[in-house]
């Protein structure tokens, strides 16, 4: 199954392991066996009423933190087979990547990282990492999912150095300003392409976008062109769905295309090679360009959509009247939530209970959370 790799892709016979050792069993991989953990825990499946940039109750055809992620596997895959690298590798991350995500999206991380700033602050991938390292309580020989070194490496795409610190090991490489595996560097670029296009298609859809003023982006423009040429009598909905489709392509053929020759320019022996590399996996100068007009369009075109700011501003006002709620009266929580804050708060003092109090409010669905403040609160959403 990892006959076919490069010299210097991960593999399960030189992993790092897992925190806690467990005996080989069956014929999986042990990255197979990492993305099977992810697909089959709680984390995972709330993801399915957790959104992306539209709030979950606005319609039911737009993106979730699941469909998210689901589609960032299919492209990390695809970029990974080109490249001849650890697609189970790539998959496991891709799909664990957001396990971390507050309801309600950015805003619903910047109100939590706001809530908890005095108690350490609030990073969704730590908290992915969290959530697979001691949140999820599906084993009884073992806290969390007990992942690879490599796929944890992985999940965690961001940290600061105050936080790498007391990581351990898989901290070091923002310290020593080090590299992830291939497969760790195209999970994080997969992402990018996939949000950045989905949330195009979400925002066309919706008609928050103007598809003229879109069709302006120099990718964009263009790809209609060909388009428009092939076909002479193509719907709204046709376009909408023929461009996303080409200019995702595009992205992925450029990924594929400059990251094989910077690879092939330092011709890595194997995985530590990678770790002492500049970023490997990366666009084009012209595609870098093109991911840069791209950004400012959706940042200034959906993201600060009045619509969009609408719901942003709901979202930020329900996460921090329930962390204040929750905050003054653990019996709000379930009970076992409220255990585990008394306790700590015990041990840990206010910064301990806080911390759980963060823990119940980011495991929370779009819908759960809209739920809750409704229930706690007379003014209604």
């Amino acid at each position: 199954m990892e006959n076919n790799l490069k010299v210097y892709a991960a593999s399960s016979t030189t992993s790092k392991g897992r925190i806690y050792k467990e005996k080989i069993r069956g014929t999986r991989t042990e990255f197979q066996r990492d993305r099977d953990r992810v697909i089959h825990s709680s984390g995972f499946r709330r993801l399915v009423y957790k959104t992306q940039v539209f709030v979950n109750h606005e319609g039911d055809m737009y993106r979730t933190r699941l469909t998210h992620s689901l589609e960032v596997a299919q492209i990390g895959r695809t970029i990974a087979r080109a490249l001849s690298l650890n697609e189970d590798l790539v998959e496991a991350i891709c799909l664990a990547h957001d396990l971390g995500h507050t309801p309600f999206g950015h805003a619903g991380q910047d109100a939590l990282n706001e809530c908890m700033l005095k108690y350490g602050g609030f990073e969704h991938n730590l908290q992915s990492l969290r959530l697979v390292d001691y949140l999820e309580n599906k084993y009884l020989e073992f806290p969390g999912l007990n992942l690879t070194f490599e796929t944890r490496e992985g999940i965690l795409k961001h940290c600061s150095s105050k936080n790498a610190k007391s990581l351990g090991e898989i901290g070091l490489r923002f310290i020593n300003n080090q590299r992830p595996s291939l497969e760790a560097q195209i999970a994080n670029v997969a992402d990018e392409i996939a949000y950045n296009h989905h949330d195009i298609d979400d925002g066309l859809r919706s008609e928050l976008i103007d598809i003229k003023e879109f069709c302006q982006l120099s990718l964009a423009k263009s790809e209609s062109e060909i388009i428009n040429k092939e076909y002479k009598n193509i719907n709204k909905r046709q376009f909408i769905n023929e461009i996303v489709r080409r200019m995702i392509n595009q992205f992925v053929n450029d990924i594929v295309m400059k990251s094989s020759n910077l690879i092939n320019e330092i011709s890595p022996k194997n995985i530590n090679d990678i770790r002492n590399a500049p970023q490997l996996i990366r666009y084009s100068k012209k595609y870098s360009i093109i991911n840069s007009e791209i950004k400012s369009f959706l940042y200034d075109k959906l993201y600060n959509h009045p619509k969009v700011k609408e719901m942003t501003d709901q979202a930020e006002t329900i996460i921090k009247f329930l962390f204040k709620k929750y905050s003054n009266q653990y019996s709000l929580m379930s009970e076992e939530n409220r255990l585990l804050a008394d306790n700590k708060t015990k041990k840990e003092g206010i910064k301990g209970g806080a911390r759980v109090v963060c823990d119940y409010i980011a495991g929370m669905t779009d819908r759960y959370a809209l739920e809750q403040y409704n229930k706690l609160n007379n003014n209604k959403v």
